[in-house]
């Protein structure tokens, strides 16, 4: 199964077809695992009704029993108090058949996300949120990295080959903790010379020009046209923006103008198709990376 399509306007980077490659390593990597004893087990905690989370949790744990991961559920009221929830976490740190936590976001405003992410033990941390791990990231260590960014590095790789990263000229548009830094701090590791743009750069368009690779995750519908895009760049679009049509209905686009920059593009990812099955692929391969490391393996 190819990751990449070819067409009359480049590659389309198939991120279905990267994450589904992903999944049959990780459900080879489990059974090696639990060859060795040990079977990698994800808790996941939702706290309150929210639908959207609640798809998300429903599809990670359904990735995670389709290679072989053990999954817990817990389900909390959106009553939950932060005293709760983090005593809940406090088990699950104490739990050795747990490897990996995942306290779905957005919690209740009631609860600090802050308090509850730095509470996971950093070695349980698949979301690789956690202040150590973000710090391990920054200093080139190998630790849990966030699972976005980590699933744009192996798309970037599908197109440009494994060290063709080296010497090029990313620029990040966005600085988020979850996609922006991380993935800044991904790019210097594979040599590459990285710009990070964000609300108050300026002449941030010119900028972006001057890419080789463009990482756009800044929330916004479409921001980025093809006057921001040089001839022959890769560009991957983490943007998830729902807008609504003419018709009086409502889709998905991205942070990047597909139409207008993928005639001009090297390589592009799709909105939806592209980033976002990479990012539960690389939540499951996180989860046996954990399971390894406390096992010693």
């Amino acid at each position: 199964m190819s990751s990449t399509v070819a067409t009359e306007q480049g590659l389309r980077i198939d991120g279905k077809a990267a994450a589904a490659e992903l999944l049959e390593q990780v459900k080879e990597d489990v059974q090696a695992v639990v060859k060795h004893g040990v079977l990698p087990t994800l808790a996941v905690i939702l706290v309150g009704d929210d639908p959207a989370s609640d798809v998300y949790v429903r599809n990670k744990v359904r990735a995670a029993e389709n290679v072989g991961i053990r999954s817990l559920e817990y389900r909390l009221p959106a009553s939950t108090s932060e005293a709760e929830l983090l005593q809940r976490v406090k088990d699950l740190n104490a739990d050795a058949s747990v490897h990996g936590i995942l306290v779905q976001m957005p919690v209740p405003k009631h609860i600090s996300e802050a308090a509850v992410i730095q509470a996971i033990d950093p070695r349980k941390d698949v979301d690789g949120f956690h202040k150590e791990n973000v710090g391990a990231l920054s200093q080139g260590q190998d630790t849990l990295v966030p699972c976005t960014p980590a699933g744009c590095m192996l798309l970037l790789r599908k197109v440009l080959g494994q060290d063709g990263l080296r010497g090029l000229h990313a620029v990040v548009v966005g600085r988020s903790n979850i996609v922006g830094k991380p993935m800044a701090a991904l790019l210097l590791q594979a040599d590459c010379s990285v710009t990070v743009l964000h609300s108050r750069s300026k002449d941030a368009s010119a900028l972006c020009r001057q890419a080789d690779i463009v990482i756009a995750a800044v929330g916004r519908p479409a921001i980025i046209g093809a006057d921001w895009i040089k001839p022959g760049a890769v560009v991957i679009d983490v943007g998830i923006n729902r807008i609504s049509t003419l018709e009086g209905k409502t889709r998905l686009v991205g942070d990047v103008d597909y139409d207008a920059v993928a005639p001009i593009a090297r390589a592009i990812t799709p909105v939806p198709g592209g980033v976002g099955p990479m990012t539960i692929a690389g939540l499951m391969a996180n989860t046996v990376k954990a399971a390894r490391m406390q096992a010693g393996m």
